[in-house]
């Protein structure tokens, strides 16, 4: 049942993202800006071809055979490991908004970042919804990953 739930999640996180991609590339020129929250939200139209805060710039093949590599592996641990409720969410944020960027590489060999955030007057790189998907599912695997650890200490079969 969790795994269908992973699959489920993948799903809505990559077709958000897909669809919120299309409508700002549609929409928006690259580099424009519009304001939604003044100085806090706007909506920026960036091509990026790198990772996280730009990181690994033009380096397209290596980013893609390394988004494959990690899909691997978390497709093994999943076949191999039981997972929780909150595993299955986490897990499926992560692979929903590791394929949509993905998909953007493959096809436009860049990201379409839009989400531009200022928080107490630092301007955040600009991010999308699969970055979104991708940061909280890691945070939530974090989380359960602690929740078991706990648990497991408090029953004795820690292997510490």
């Amino acid at each position: 049942m969790n795994k269908k739930r992973i699959i489920i999640v993948s799903l809505f996180v990559f077709i958000l993202d897909v669809i919120s991609k299309i409508v700002v590339s549609h929409l928006m020129s690259v580099q424009k800006s519009i304001k939604i929250i003044d100085h806090f939200l706007y909506l920026t139209c960036v091509r990026n071809e790198g990772v996280a805060f730009s990181f690994l710039d033009g380096n397209r093949l290596f980013i893609i055979v390394m988004s494959l590599i990690v899909f691997c592996i978390i497709i093994y641990y999943l076949k191999h490991n039981e997972v929780t409720l909150l595993d299955s969410i986490g897990f499926g944020l992560v692979i929903g908004g590791a394929l949509g960027n993905l998909i953007d590489r493959i096809i436009y060999g860049y990201v379409i970042d839009f989400i531009d955030v200022y928080i107490f007057g630092y301007d955040y790189p600009i991010f999308n919804i699969a970055d979104i998907g991708v940061v909280i599912g890691v945070i939530i695997i974090f989380i359960s990953s602690f929740m078991k650890d706990r648990k497991s200490d408090k029953n004795g079969s820690s292997s510490r």
